[in-house]
């Protein structure tokens, strides 16, 4: 049964510690940037500014979100800071606040961090959530170590084209994972893992997705309909959402949950002192793994992370021969669908 809606935590970054909201008794709820409300953000945060944390306000503006218990904002980027600093405007919105999140992952960097994931255990359990004991955390890291593995089934599945319509129906997958209780998407996966093998399109190009928000699963489709199959990607409305957390049942919680989130796969916004251009790599790796011919990045516009960064990406595959095409939207499918030719061009080329 779906837990009632006051029990919902809204939140809208991949860094956000799920566990420490699942172990508060909250389910948490990605806004994801996805609605049909009027834009109304103009009002509040400058025009050119990222699309996701606009499409975010204009639901909140539009009365496009359930009830909410309060919202945690991760300072992951100054577009989402500034997203903070408006919806703390909000008539009637729900409570929030903002962790700060290093760029790095280094010792210094871990320490304060789990000082800031417990402030956030405070405003937890000042929101109404259950008290964030060290065993209720590590069983929430449980929780969604499980789901993280039943993803990656999933993913094995999708990236191996046994699934139909794998791409779309996963993403269908990450979306219920970041917004619904765990039990009825744990349900949901082992529903598609059940289903008999489909055999793959032998005409489509594989290619590698990376980027950040694409979660619309038409999105998917759309890339289907070009002839191009998802081999394997990495977005942040998808797989960087659920990996898993290695912390050891002896360790303190937050420092544990700490290293483990700032460790993960990382994104553009963070940064490697003694590897400046370890993105490029990651994604040179991950694309010859997946067998991809190619690598596509969806950034959505005015990304500052992802533009600083998108160069050395492109100079690394460049020199390994490897074709790349951007695409830049507005979490909107009217953005990408704008991008057929181009996609189409791309994918010809690599026929």
């Amino acid at each position: 049964m779906e837990e009632p809606d006051h029990h919902r935590l809204g939140f809208a970054c991949a860094y956000t510690p799920l566990q420490m909201i699942a172990a508060a008794g909250f389910t948490p709820y990605r806004v994801l940037p996805m609605t049909e409300a009027p834009d109304r953000t103009g009002r509040l945060l400058h025009d050119n500014l990222c699309p996701h944390v606009k499409r975010i306000l204009d639901r909140a503006l539009g009365g496009d979100l359930p009830p909410l218990a309060g919202v945690v904002f991760m300072n992951s980027c100054d577009a989402m800071r500034r997203l903070h600093d408006a919806w703390r405007t909000l008539p009637g919105g729900a409570p929030s606040v903002l962790i700060d999140l290093p760029v790095t992952a280094d010792e210094p960097s871990v320490a304060f961090f789990a000082g800031e994931l417990e402030r956030l255990a405070g405003t937890l359990e000042a929101w109404g959530g259950e008290p964030l004991t060290p065993a209720r955390i590590f069983r929430g890291i449980e929780e969604y170590n499980a789901l993280s593995t039943l993803l990656t089934a999933l993913a094995d599945r999708v990236d191996n084209g046994t699934l139909k319509d794998g791409p779309a129906r996963q993403q269908e997958a990450f979306n219920r994972a970041a917004t619904a209780p765990l039990s009825e998407t744990a349900a949901f996966v082992r529903a598609l893992l059940a289903e008999p093998a489909d055999g793959r399109d032998p005409d489509s190009v594989p290619l590698y997705l990376f980027g950040n928000v694409l979660p619309d699963p038409e999105a998917f489709r759309f890339f289907a309909d070009c002839g191009a199959r998802i081999a394997a990607s990495d977005l942040c409305s998808g797989t960087r959402l659920f990996q898993p957390i290695p912390v050891g049942a002896g360790e303190d919680p937050y420092r544990g949950l700490a290293r483990a989130i700032l460790g993960q796969r990382p994104c553009a916004r963070t940064f490697d002192p003694a590897h400046p251009v370890r993105i490029a790599e990651d994604i040179l790796d991950a694309a010859r793994t997946a067998g991809a011919r190619g690598v596509i990045c969806h950034t959505v516009k005015f990304c500052d992370p992802y533009l600083a960064r998108l160069s050395a990406v492109r100079l690394r595959l460049q020199e390994e021969g490897i074709p790349f095409l951007l695409l830049e939207g507005d979490c909107t499918l009217r953005s990408i669908g704008q991008q057929r030719t181009r996609i189409e061009a791309f994918v010809e080329m690599l026929r």
